[in-house]
């Protein structure tokens, strides 16, 4: 396997990116960088890491762009056991940063989540509704991706800008699969487009899903983008589907009608790849939106309670 991480490559112009990864020979991870400037998303991260993590040997070359730094400080040398060679003096992380993280299971996704919470630099009221959807994304992975190696997440928040870039990738048996067990779609394309339709989820052939899982945690993801016109992406199988800036705030359940780019001639992720950018600027379609949200959350998690506690009846 081959990736090259670019002097650019964030959600907007992350193609380029994706074409050149080289997925063949599983057992070897050669990387290389761009000798005098690096600038990735989380979401280039996260994905680097999760090949790591299937390789039995990784090469890196020598690292000469001074913001290799940034590389080092968010764990990509670390999480792959290789000696990047650079030293840094480090700073505390909260509320700026999360390292890569491998999270198998609910209790490191409650820390990951735990770490998250000062990233976005929000209200309470507002944090539940987020916290909700991306603790959805990564729980969906560790119980329904059938990943050895659980879902790896990593961070950042950009003060310059206000806002929060989220990276979430796994090595699992990605959406196709996971969508054909109740849904037929021909193409990891198509498997995609209903992944990201409301009320549509591979446990179950049920309109609207079941009281627990409604299919909904990607439409969200993607609808917070939507408002805040920001970036999303999904990467699954030889297919990506990413959101692109509009001016448009409308939601809509089918994602081919927001304005978007796809591909579907990529090298193949045995998994899925997530990224999103999540403006924390207050507006009011945001803050009514995760109203939406966050009455969702609340009628969930009491259906989750009132299954826990309900004794089975026997005649």
């Amino acid at each position: 396997m081959k990736v090259h991480l670019p002097n650019s490559a964030f959600i907007g112009n992350i193609d380029p990116f994706l074409r050149v990864i080289d997925l063949k020979h599983p057992g070897v991870l050669e990387i290389t960088t761009n000798p005098k400037w690096i600038s990735v998303h989380p979401v280039i991260l996260s994905l680097v890491a999760a090949l790591g993590l299937e390789a039995d040997e990784i090469k890196c070359d020598t690292l000469t762009a001074k913001s290799a730094h940034y590389l080092e400080r968010m764990g990509l040398f670390k999480f792959l056991g290789i000696e990047s060679g650079i030293k840094i003096k480090e700073h505390e992380s909260a509320g700026r940063f999360i390292p890569i993280n491998q999270i198998k299971n609910s209790d490191e996704l409650s820390q990951f989540i735990k770490e998250m919470i000062p990233l976005l630099h929000l209200q309470p009221k507002q944090v539940e509704p987020i916290r909700y959807v991306v603790s959805e994304l990564v729980r969906n992975v560790i119980e329904h991706a059938t990943s050895p190696t659980g879902a790896i997440v990593s961070a950042q928040y950009y003060k310059k800008s206000n806002r929060i870039g989220i990276g979430i990738a796994d090595t699992g048996v990605g959406i196709k699969k996971t969508i054909n067990q109740s849904h037929a779609a021909e193409s990891h394309m198509q498997a995609i487009r209903l992944a990201l339709t409301p009320g549509i989820t591979g446990t179950t052939k049920r309109e609207g899903g079941t009281e627990f899982n409604a299919g909904a945690g990607l439409f969200f993801i993607k609808a917070i983008a939507k408002v805040n016109h920001d970036f999303f992406m999904l990467y699954s199988g030889d297919a990506l589907y990413k959101l692109l800036k509009s001016k448009s705030e409308r939601l809509y359940a089918d994602p081919f009608i927001d304005r978007h780019s796809q591909a579907d001639d990529l090298p193949s992720w045995a998994g899925t790849v997530v990224g999103i950018d999540i403006s924390l600027n207050e507006t009011r379609e945001f803050s009514r939106l995760l109203d939406l949200i966050r009455d969702i959350y609340l009628k969930t998690v009491k259906e989750r309670r009132k299954a826990k506690y309900r004794k089975p009846r026997f005649i």
